[in-house]
């Protein structure tokens, strides 16, 4: 009977109206009481209360899921059945992974009794081994040296007393000398292995609500018809606020834990700023909660945002924009449990949450999302749900691949594109243009732009050669020049300057070089979209920029 409940639940999930409302109460209070057999029905039920939480028909229906959710580690068969269902990100199971660095420090500031090492890993342990050489005093050192020991066993005979592995491991790096990309290259270079043991409060998906969000229960499926990008990039949101700091940090805290119990990292969560939150409502439920970056992690000219999309305060997918002018390099995800609802709709909103914050109408995807060496993408069909949506490829080549394919469709209908051509086609980026088309511009184009240029000047004194753009470019006189300025003004101009240069800023006259210094003090502020709006200001940058780095794509 539990078994049966279940699917019929499952079967029902997109349907709603009173008569499936109460079907669903009576189901959930059945399940709640009932024992499932076997660690795939557990899993099964888990699933189906994130979904209902997200989607719930009313106060009751949203009452009992939650409940369900906050009580799940309780159930006699997730106790039974935690060992086979680790990884699930669901209360009350393990979760064992390779942390990136900041994953693993955020982890251990707030739960280090409950993140330790994964002993099984014997080729992190040869790495911890050499780490520690690194990573003690020097009187220590001399007896690494001359009185080798495993790593592990090193371990145990260094921690203090309660104190887990991977919380000492990661606080001799945190004292490290140098800054934090030091320390995140040595902590990705060990490449440990942790295990997080459940705990009340711990990261788990099945407590994953932030409260305060939009709430709306439902009377209809949510829309899964396949929308008009234009139509809906002229439609805005219902309002774009931005969150207090606690309220930023809080919903951080959410994405960070959204992404440890899904096995997946995000830099614009690892690194983002509580201070830069926003939250985009949508109405119906649907909300967008963007965090971008803190100052010492952004980039010289682009501006990276995560954003967590929400319906009634629930994850149900991570976004992230690189946003240069008015373009933006889109990732876009929607999480397994809430597959087959609304994917296409809360993208095309995405959209629109990006024009209302940023004033962004030409978007793109990389290859990465489209397939290239991404087997989840080839798997979901990513390359053709962007392109019914009006996503077009500027390369030739991929154009007449993709024309190709449609032919083969409209003349079979069950034919389907397979994996070795969705791989071709995902090797060119794809793009949507409500206006005119932008040029592509990559981080990855301007790094190697300024690389070019800081080889031709200064080869390997790369600091000197970035402090003489910096000076020979500002364009208040006097002694010091710009390092009268703010440290982290300072650095923001140093990361610009090169840039400037490369797009022959330097020949500039008059108001289009006194207005560059402004963009420096908009990157190291709180927000960087006072950035994009200083960006979009001085049409010239954005126009050379593109100019000068259109021909690396």
């Amino acid at each position: 009977m539990p078994m049966h409940t279940l699917a019929e639940l499952e079967r029902r999930r997109l349907e709603f109206g009173d008569e499936a409302a109460e079907a669903r109460r009576q189901g959930l209070r059945r399940l709640a009481r009932a024992r499932l057999q076997g660690a795939a029905a557990v899993r099964r039920l888990h699933e189906l209360l994130c979904f209902i939480r997200a989607y719930p028909d009313d106060a009751e229906v949203q009452v009992l899921a939650g409940r369900m959710l906050e009580r799940f580690a309780q159930r006699a068969d997730l106790r039974v059945h935690a060992p086979a269902l680790a990884n699930s990100g669901i209360a009350g199971t393990a979760i064992h992974f390779r942390f990136f660095a900041a994953q693993a420090q955020w982890l251990a500031a707030h739960w280090p009794a409950q993140l330790s090492l994964d002993r099984h890993d014997r080729e992190a342990e040869e790495r911890i081994a050499r780490a520690l050489q690194v990573l003690l005093t020097h009187a220590e050192n001399t007896a690494l040296r001359e009185m080798p020991r495993p790593g592990y066993a090193t371990l145990d005979r260094l921690c203090g007393r309660g104190e887990t592995d991977a919380a000492f491991l990661l606080r001799r790096i945190a004292a490290m000398p140098g800054d934090g990309f030091t320390r995140e290259a040595f902590s990705d270079a060990v490449d440990a292995s942790y295990t997080l043991s459940p705990a009340p409060g711990t990261p788990s998906r099945s407590g994953a609500c932030w409260p305060t969000a939009p709430v709306a229960f439902r009377r209809a499926a949510p829309p899964r018809a396949r929308p008009d990008l234009r139509a809906e990039l002229q439609c805005p949101p219902r309002r774009a606020r931005r969150l207090s700091v606690a309220d930023g940090q809080a919903v951080i805290d959410l994405a960070r834990a959204a992404m440890v119990t899904r096995e997946r990292s995000l830099e614009a969560f690892a690194y983002a700023d509580p201070r830069d939150a926003w939250l985009v409502d949508d109405g119906d439920g649907l909300a967008y909660a963007f965090a971008g970056m803190i100052p010492e992690r952004r980039h010289a000219v682009f501006s990276y945002y995560g954003a967590l999309t929400l319906r009634n305060g629930v994850p149900i997918g991570y976004t992230q924009a690189d946003v240069l002018g008015r373009s933006a390099a889109l990732s876009f995800n929607t999480f397994e449990s809430f597959r087959g609802a609304e994917a296409a709709h809360t993208f095309a909103r995405f959209l629109a949450a990006l024009r209302a914050l940023f004033g962004c109408t030409s978007f793109t995807l990389e290859p990465y999302q489209l397939g290239d060496d991404n087997d989840e993408a080839i798997d979901s069909g990513a390359w053709w749900f962007y392109a019914k949506l009006g996503f077009v490829p500027r390369d030739a080549a991929t154009a007449a691949l993709a024309q190709r394919e449609r032919e083969r469709l409209r003349r079979r209908a069950a034919h389907r594109t397979s994996a070795a051509t969705l791989r071709r086609l995902a090797q060119r980026h794809l793009f949507f243009d409500l206006d005119r088309p932008i040029p592509l511009v990559t981080p990855a184009m301007v790094g190697d732009g300024v690389s070019e240029l800081l080889s031709a000047r200064g080869s390997a004194d790369r600091e000197h050669a970035v402090a003489e753009l910096a000076a020979g470019l500002w364009p208040m006189q006097g002694a010091g020049g710009s390092r009268r300025l703010a440290p982290s003004v300072y650095e923001a101009w140093c990361r610009l300057a090169p840039v400037l240069h490369l797009v022959g800023a330097p020949r500039w006259h008059g108001s289009q070089r006194q207005d560059l210094p402004a963009l420096a003090r908009a990157k190291a502020g709180r927000s960087e979209r006072a950035f994009v709006a200083a960006w979009l200001a001085h049409p010239r940058l954005d126009a050379a920029l593109r100019q000068r780095l259109a021909r690396r794509g």
